[in-house]
């Protein structure tokens, strides 16, 4: 496995684990209530940066584990790495339309920005996992 997938895998778990951490969060904030009435801005910037220092800190983790061979990214990994963002790509410009017609509704805050980084994660997501097919399978 090159430096790169294990890059993607732990890049494909974080991003999945912080944002269904985050949902667990707010939902169990409601209580039983609205959710659109939960203090949800903090949770949501705790989870944004817990993802960025958690993918960090499992990359450096897995390559302490087990030591990889080049560091190189070859063209391989540059393919993979442009075909997941193409793919992925359109996920996020259908899904930003969510957004869109909420904030054009004038939907209150919390819907909107949860609808947006609900498409974000699920743009890094679907597009780690584009790549980790890309990398076991070919494309």
């Amino acid at each position: 496995m090159s430096y790169e997938e294990r890059g993607n895998l732990v890049y494909l778990v974080v991003s999945a684990l912080t944002y269904l951490g985050y949902v667990a969060v707010v939902l169990g904030r409601a209580g039983g209530g609205p959710v659109a009435d939960v203090a949800y801005v903090a949770p949501m910037l705790w989870s944004i940066g817990l993802s960025v220092g958690l993918a960090i800190v499992g990359r450096v983790a897995v390559e302490i584990a087990k030591p990889g061979g080049s560091f190189k990214v070859d063209a391989r990994d540059r393919d993979i790495k442009r075909f997941g963002e193409h793919v992925a790509g359109g996920v996020l410009g259908v899904g930003m339309v969510l957004p869109l017609v909420l904030a054009l509704v004038e939907a209150p805050h919390f819907w909107i920005a949860n609808a947006i980084y609900a498409v974000f994660s699920a743009w890094a997501v679907f597009g780690a996992a584009v790549r980790s097919v890309a990398y076991r399978r070919g494309f």
